[in-house]
């Protein structure tokens, strides 16, 4: 019968996000665990945090209905928060301040789920299509309503969930995850920790 390939039932070509600056919600963060870089010659640990679009719209089935929910974007990034890397400075750009060094000892990363920020998008373009890429984190503007998450939040950690990845999480994520270096090892410390931080002042984003 041949090796028959076909687009699965329900894909769709979706336009990517436009280009601007977007109200956003944090409301997916997940470990991706350790991945060989070739550029690099080296492993390295990368996080994903992901951000819903409450005014850019799509429809989709969930549960057997058309539902109406907000777009999502994502970013990865190299778990650090070495000067240089981009994690801490789209983090101090969001937190509109930067770390103290106590922070830098170790942050609770899991502080951004569920916090309102204005996304810059830009798109670049591939001989495989058109991407839409966060090139920048900044907080609301003054006076901005805040936003509830539309979606269930999600959280995935290699040291807390080991291998229980959470529902509804995109397939392409899964398979990130499921390439990880940790995945089917037993729990272990992470290389860098980011522990509970001390309560702030109500006016600090997180």
């Amino acid at each position: 019968m041949g090796l028959i390939v076909k687009e699965p039932e329900g894909s769709m070509n979706i336009d990517p996000v436009p280009e601007g600056m977007h109200h956003a919600v944090c409301y997916g963060l997940y470990d991706l665990g350790t991945h060989y870089q070739e550029q690099w010659d080296k492993s390295i640990h990368k996080v994903l945090i992901q951000w819903e679009l409450p005014e850019e719209r799509i429809e989709v089935d969930k549960d057997n209905r058309r539902v109406n929910l907000p777009r999502a974007i994502s970013k990865q990034y190299t778990f650090s928060l070495h000067s240089k890397a981009e994690l801490r400075k789209d983090l101090e750009s969001w937190r509109g301040k930067q770390f103290t060094e106590k922070e830098l000892q170790g942050f609770d990363l899991i502080k951004v789920l569920g916090v309102n920020c204005m996304l810059q998008v830009i798109h670049r373009r591939t001989d495989k299509g058109t991407f839409a890429n966060v090139t920048s984190v900044v907080p609301l503007l003054k006076n901005m309503p805040k936003r509830q998450p539309e979606n269930e939040p999600r959280y995935f950690s290699f040291e807390e969930h080991h291998s229980n990845i959470p529902a509804n999480t995109p397939d392409w994520i899964v398979e990130i995850i499921k390439s990880a270096e940790e995945w089917g090892q037993e729990a272990q410390e992470p290389e860098e920790q980011f522990p509970a931080r001390d309560q702030e002042e109500d006016d600090i984003l997180f």
